[in-house]
């Protein structure tokens, strides 16, 4: 159960950089970290902060075509201390694994980016096209200040990527068996019904918008938005929160407040669905309003060079053909694919991220070190 020696350059950087408490929007020096080591192959470093998070975009070269690895170097909070068996900024190996909060979400792939690419450098100083870092740290919050302001600034000066690898944690039994090829979009919404307050012995004074709102909610609850497609499952419409009433037992409220989430794939689009819902809303004679934050588009990158090179990589390190996927929730692969054709994340397991005792298999990271060098010796070597 003791503490081991990191035996290998990825695992090390990984440690170095789960000493770092990045809890999200800090990014505590991890970005420093990594800007140092590609400073040192020739990279171009770009600090692109805004509003206190910082972002990093590096770039080395001005050929096409241009790969760049991007992750987040923000993490979620611990959760209860006494609960870890390890402190989780003290990265610990025990049994093989590596336990430290990000040690799976993801800064062990940021580290196979970097060990990666000052490999493929040195065994190729005369390939083609370029290569990019982008790191952000604010992923795991409110996501408006990072990947999203870096992906506006090189639309703004027309700089296009044309393969991105994002490191998300993407294996779901074992190491290697899943590639994200895109995600469904996330529209968000607050719900505000409005009814007539009174006394609950006197209804026909008053209108009770919980009652108003029944059959409209069921009909939402019940419509079919759309049939997926080849990549995606049908569009889901999901409550999440429901608030009405004054807590008096004997006041009919004047407004209910519904929380609701549309996980939604290439199959529509956000204007659809908000039309649609306004439509079945209106139908029911509903005095309403509501308050929409899309939070994210659906991206998809359909079997292409990317996605090819990458599976016959991981398969030649761990002899696993990877299926694809676009399960989950959102990623910054869906701001990046506003820039780029194809946009594909790829790490290790994810069954342990955001939990307590997070941790990733030591023997991962140095294969998912080799998967990345391969991948970039596939596409530019």
């Amino acid at each position: 159960m003791a503490n081991e020696t990191p035996k290998n350059e990825s695992l090390a950087l990984a440690v170095e950089l789960l000493k770092r408490h990045s809890l999200t929007p800090d990014d505590a020096g991890c970005q420093d970290i990594v800007a140092a080591r590609l400073e040192k192959l020739g990279f171009h470093i770009e600090r692109m902060n805004h509003n206190g998070v910082d972002n990093l975009w590096a770039r080395l070269g001005t050929s096409a075509p241009l790969v760049c690895f991007a992750g987040h170097t923000d993490v979620v909070p611990t959760g209860p201390l006494d609960q870890w068996l390890s402190a989780p900024f003290e990265p610990t190996i025990r049994d093989g694994q590596l336990y430290a909060r990000g040690a799976a979400d993801m800064k062990s792939s940021i580290a196979a980016f970097v060990t990666a690419t000052e490999r493929f450098l040195a065994a190729h100083p005369d390939h083609m096209g370029s290569i990019a870092f982008l790191l952000t740290a604010d992923e795991e919050g409110p996501a408006t200040d990072g990947t999203v302001r870096v992906v506006e600034t090189l639309k703004a000066r027309s700089e296009l990527l044309d393969y991105c690898i994002v490191g998300e944690p993407t294996s779901a039994a074992e190491f290697g068996d899943t590639i994200k090829n895109g995600r469904r979009g996330s529209l968000s919404g607050t719900l505000r019904i409005q009814g007539v307050q009174g006394h609950i012995a006197y209804p026909h004074l008053a209108r009770n918008p919980i009652h108003l709102a029944a059959p409209a909610i069921a009909e939402l609850a019940d419509t079919m938005w759309d049939e997926g497609n080849a990549w995606f499952p049908p569009t889901t419409w999901q409550i999440s929160n429901i608030h009405a009433g004054t807590g008096a037992t004997n006041v009919i409220p004047d407004m209910i407040e519904i929380q609701f989430n549309f996980r939604f794939s290439t199959a529509s689009t956000a204007d659809g669905l908000m039309d649609a819902m306004n439509e079945i809303l209106e139908s029911h004679g509903l005095d309403f309003e509501i308050d929409w934050n899309l939070s994210g588009k659906p991206f998809l990158t359909p079997r292409g060079p990317l996605c090819d090179r990458l599976s016959e990589a991981i398969h030649e390190v761990t002899g696993i053909t990877p299926g694809l996927s676009t399960t989950g929730g959102t990623s910054d692969g869906r701001f990046i694919a506003d820039i780029c054709r194809e946009v594909v994340e790829f790490g290790p397991l994810n069954a342990s991220i955001h939990k307590l005792n997070e941790h990733v298999a030591v023997e991962d990271i140095e294969q998912l070190a080799e998967i990345y060098q391969k991948t970039l010796e596939k596409l530019l070597g």
